[in-house]
């Protein structure tokens, strides 16, 4: 059994062979700091983790090192680094890769355009597409893929690399205006003005379930970082959890006054974060789906919501500037 490894922001990722099926595993380093002991914290990890034997220790000691480096960055200054004249229309949204070194801008001229951060050059264009591309992600940690999807119904996955159309998702009713890859890069997951969410097979280009239950569109969704739940936020004032093995619902998160506009697991899953028109912010218990918390103050639409890599604050972004 081989397996590759390298790091993410609070995290390293393990990716192996066994059994002839491609497997990963995620090791959170929530608490790692740039004067932590790297070579006795991989002994502690190793204890539980029985990928990292002796031989590739110090590696995986190398990889934490490397991380430290990361966290020890100075903040920079914010400047304007590059203007590019993207689309001839529009655009709908931009995603860049883990490592920052590509950045994706969908458009309401039907394409989808990948991009060299550094350099500005327009790698290549992703067309296909009979209508708007209104939402689009890499498949962090990894970004050798790229999903789309449309106001003409469909998600389409592609080769970042290459640009090649893998599959083309077809089966909603109605525009799909967000989608999500799994952490495990196993999945995509749609959510359309339908009112159904759907989770597709990378690899098979299947639908695997429809996530029927709510009411009105579905504006946002997430998987939590172990790739068993996703939520799905709705126009109809709720956020639903679901069993993303059997597309049951667990939990519907009840107290909103306005509609959902994001929702977010944080790092660990314990907690929820859900952002409303209502202009309020709500935070709950992922387990229980128990309401912990109403955050409020502003005045007007909250947008956009997330949690710190360390689960620990909350931003939230409103219309009220």
């Amino acid at each position: 059994k081989t397996f590759l490894s390298y790091f993410f922001f609070k995290g390293i990722i393990l990716e192996y062979v066994q059994g002839g099926e491609p497997k990963t595993r995620s090791i959170d380093l929530l608490d790692l700091r740039p004067d932590t002991d790297a070579i006795a914290l991989v002994e502690e990890i190793r204890k539980g983790e029985p990928l990292i034997t002796a031989s590739c220790e110090e590696h995986i000691v190398h990889l934490v090192r490397r991380l430290q480096e990361k966290l020890g960055e100075k903040d920079h200054k914010f400047y304007l680094f590059k203007v590019l004249r993207a689309h001839i229309l529009p655009l709908t949204n931009v995603a860049f890769n883990k490592s920052g070194s590509r950045f994706i801008t969908g458009s309401y001229d039907r394409t989808c355009k990948v991009w060299d951060t550094e350099s500005g050059e327009e790698l290549r264009v992703l067309e296909g597409h009979g209508n708007v591309v209104y939402a689009i992600a890499f498949n962090n940690p990894y970004g050798d893929k790229i999903a789309t999807g449309s106001f003409d119904k469909t998600c389409k996955l592609w080769s970042t690399e290459t640009g090649k159309c893998y599959h083309t998702f077809r089966g909603h009713s109605a525009e799909i205006v967000c989608l999500s890859f799994n952490l495990q890069s196993t999945l995509v997951a749609t959510g359309s003005m339908d009112t159904t969410a759907k989770l597709w097979d990378i690899e098979k280009g299947e639908e695997i379930v429809t996530l029927s239950g709510h009411s009105a569109e579905i504006i946002t969704l997430s998987f939590n970082t172990t790739g068993e739940r996703i939520i799905t936020g709705s126009f109809d004032h709720t956020v639903t959890v679901w069993d993303v093995g059997t597309g049951r619902i667990l939990h519907t998160l009840i107290g909103h006054r306005g509609e959902i506009s994001s929702a977010q697991f944080n790092w660990d899953c314990s907690l929820i974060v859900t952002g409303s028109m209502d202009k309020t912010c709500m935070l709950w218990n992922a387990m229980t789906g128990t309401h912990i918390a109403t955050l409020t103050g502003h005045g007007d639409e909250i947008l956009d919501v997330c949690f710190d890599y360390a689960g620990q604050r909350i931003a939230t972004a409103s219309a009220d500037g």
